[in-house]
């Protein structure tokens, strides 16, 4: 087992993998910028260096600043939590080289499965369902207009590199291809450096569900559920649940085989996360695959009673998974509270939180860096924590969710609280009748 793990990230997920590093006897370094001198993981782990200024272009993604506070901290491992570096292939291959332990995806299934046109092409090989569309990346605009007739309208044009949402355009009729084909492009080289684009049929009333798997070193995977991700804001995933109120079990072990089957197609080693679109008839289609730890991962520890970090430490080191799949025994629902106003178009709202207080009780988790007179910078991720809620069934869940939402006081800064809350009251929500469009008509009250 590692003696020492440097971990990679701030906030919250730099906490939750520090807690579970403490709970497992394994000593811990934090790496911070310095406009997150006074956060929580640099306070509680057993050592911090400082890798830069506030800019992550300057600090967290710096790899060769992180690598050498490893290295003077005679770190044996290093923990990229999500976001920064945690599926760049080429700082895994640096762990490496220096004989640092990288606790995720090899370069080479990061390089697999990170480029989505070359994902789709290698979950073709393994026999995943995949949308119809390109099977690789689109060289010109000729090509892309043969795919189209051929895939039949309405179609979506994605990057190849891309992420968030940033060169994606629906298309919905021949004569708006060329427009979208040109913005699409474009948006994509300014954002990613890369232009690369392919092609999907547009799934019409789409679910986002994903299935949790974990790989280990012998070649074997397991499935831990799934998690709907359909309510979102421009790509952007604002809440989530387990299990899927869409589901049924018949899916479940559909999908839960096809993610196995992906993983051990590419000999997947960690903890990773297969998406899948799924249409209203619950045809399903794998969509991408993040070979990393999700910010949605605490509503499958609550519903199987799992420590999917604890699970990505010991396969990284070398121990065997028991191959055991799990179904989820209870509901729960994370709320993704963002220093944000949901009155003024989810404007980003950092700034000083002059009052905090925390929810409590049965079944109510926070996963969280913040605190009362904590300064939220402007240079991150404007997540600030994940309420987290689980009970025996969903209406009971929601019922809690609207209790712990209505006691948890963050002031001093806009929060989407009052979006969640509105959000739990929400008719369709309550019904688990919504898509990805479901935020397209939501409007505050």
């Amino acid at each position: 087992m590692f003696k020492k793990i440097l971990i990679a990230n701030r906030g919250e997920i730099a906490l939750r993998v520090l807690r579970t590093c403490k709970e497992m006897g394994i000593k811990t370094v934090a790496v911070y910028s310095k406009a997150d001198a006074e956060s929580l993981h640099v306070k509680f782990a057993d050592e911090a260096v400082c890798i830069g200024p506030a800019p992550s272009s300057e600090s967290y993604l710096k790899m060769d600043r992180i690598i050498a506070a490893a290295e003077i901290t005679n770190a044996d491992a290093i923990h990229p939590g999500y976001g920064f570096l945690s599926e760049n292939a080429k700082f895994s291959k640096l762990c490496e080289e220096h004989d640092i332990k990288f606790i995720g995806a090899s370069a080479e299934m990061i390089d697999q499965m990170g480029d989505k046109a070359n994902a789709k092409s290698t979950m073709i090989a393994a026999g995943v369902p995949c949308i119809p569309g390109s099977e690789g990346v689109i060289t010109d605009f000729d090509t892309c207009k043969k795919i189209a007739l051929e895939t039949g309208y309405p179609v979506m044009l994605k990057a190849s590199a891309g992420g968030g949402g940033k060169g994606m355009r629906a298309v919905w009729k021949e004569e708006d291809l060329k427009d979208a084909w040109d913005s699409a492009r474009q948006e994509s080289k300014a954002a990613f450096g890369n232009d690369d684009m392919y092609m999907e049929k547009l799934i019409e009333e789409p679910r986002h569900i994903e299935i949790q798997i974990v790989g280990d070193s012998f070649g074997k995977a397991c499935h831990l559920s799934e998690r709907d991700c359909s309510v979102q804001r421009r790509h952007q995933k604002l809440t989530e649940e387990t299990p899927s109120p869409f589901m049924t079990d018949e899916l479940r072990n559909a999908m839960g085989e096809a993610a196995i089957k992906a993983a051990e197609f590419i000999k997947y080693e960690g903890a990773g996360t297969v998406e899948f679109l799924v249409d209203k008839h619950r045809n399903f289609y794998f969509m991408e695959m993040n070979t990393r730890i999700q910010v949605e991962h605490p509503i499958t520890e609550e519903v199987v009673d799992y420590d999917l970090i604890r699970e990505q430490i010991l396969v990284a080191a070398g121990v065997p998974i028991s191959g055991k799949n799990y179904t989820p025994q209870l509901h729960s629902i994370e709320c993704r509270i963002n220093a944000e106003d949901p009155f003024n178009g989810f404007r980003p709202a950092p700034g000083k939180i002059t009052s905090y207080h925390a929810p409590g009780g049965h079944g109510v988790r926070i996963d969280t860096h913040v605190y009362a007179g904590y300064m939220i910078p402007p240079n991150y991720d404007s997540m600030i924590s994940k309420l987290i809620v689980t009970a025996q069934t969903r209406e009971e869940a929601i019922n809690k969710m609207k209790r712990a939402l209505d006691e948890y006081v963050i002031e001093g800064v806009k929060t989407t609280i009052p979006f969640h809350r509105q959000l739990m009251d929400h008719p369709d929500y309550v019904a688990g009748n919504y898509t990805t469009k479901f935020m397209e008509e939501f409007e505050m009250k």
